[in-house]
């Protein structure tokens, strides 16, 4: 699938409302630092992200060269404000240090 695709078929899954208030469930629970609620939001965006992986082929041997953002655009697109949160942020910095690895290994 396209990244527009990919995009259109999300947004028809979850309705504006549903996305919107799974971003500010896992901003607040990231606020309280509540582990247990924190892992249970996760789990649901961590879903959605490997779908996004895995209809846009995404692949960390293929893209270690140079970081392809890509799965990561298309989750900010699909939910607003994703990118505030530490999710985010751990995902950015895990492809980071993958990729860092996979180029030094070369």
């Amino acid at each position: 699938m396209n990244r527009e695709e990919i995009i259109e078929t999300l947004k028809a899954s979850y309705s504006r409302e549903v996305r919107k208030g799974l971003v500010r469930s896992i901003v607040e629970q990231e606020k309280k630092e509540d582990e247990l609620a924190i892992l249970k939001q996760y789990k649901i965006i961590n879903q959605i992200f490997s779908y996004v992986l895995q209809q846009s082929g995404w692949k960390m041997g293929e893209n270690s060269g140079s970081w392809d953002s890509s799965p990561l655009g298309i989750m900010t697109d699909v939910f607003p404000k994703l990118s505030t949160t530490k999710w985010y942020e751990e995902q950015k910095l895990t492809t980071n240090q993958n990729v860092e690895v996979q180029v030094r290994e070369k």
